[in-house]
């Protein structure tokens, strides 16, 4: 059902309109697109039918942007044998890095501040220095395994602080990306 433009307002049916067909057309206006609408009538015989209009907007939370912002990367690149992709997460107290040969579906180097041998090199899991580490670590586990070829995935996390600190260190291990 077409929405009123002129004269009347969408929110009032006298006509023998049907109000799922109404809250369709409002959900299909491009500025309550991913909004969840909710109506509800007041059905008074005595007074004309009245509707309430709901509109709740999804506020996503970081870890969901985050993720959204991981599988567009995701669809862009791609591990192969020849060159595999160096995949980055940070978390609160810790930074974790891993190749991956996305073709055959394996892990080709891993490290991470939970490692014990690093972890008692390093004060905090949670800063630069320590992603620093962690990159020239695992970049000379890669040159010992005959990768010196990466793409980097940062992992939906922006390329600022300990995800550029690792991929800065890992570049001056040796990897190329």
């Amino acid at each position: 059902t077409p929405i009123p433009t002129t004269g009347e307002s969408p929110f009032s049916h006298t006509r023998s309109t049907s109000l799922h067909s109404t809250m369709e057309a409002l959900a299909a206006r491009s500025s309550l697109a991913g909004c969840r609408l909710s109506l509800s009538a007041t059905t008074k015989a005595s007074a004309p039918q009245r509707v309430a209009l709901t509109v709740e907007s999804k506020t996503l939370t970081r870890t969901e942007r985050n993720r959204a912002r991981h599988k567009a990367i995701r669809n862009k690149i791609k591990g192969t044998t020849e060159r595999p992709r160096l995949a980055v997460f940070r978390s609160n107290n810790h930074i974790h890095a891993q190749v991956i040969d996305d073709s055959a579906g394996h892990t080709l180097a891993a490290l991470s501040t939970v490692n014990p041998a690093l972890r008692e090199e390093l004060a905090s899991g949670a800063n630069k220095e320590a992603a620093e580490a962690v990159g020239k670590k695992l970049a000379s586990m890669c040159l010992e395994r005959g990768i010196d070829t990466v793409v980097f995935d940062r992992g939906g996390f922006q390329y600022h602080g300990r995800v550029k600190a690792l991929a800065e260190a890992a570049r001056e291990g040796g990897l190329v990306f």
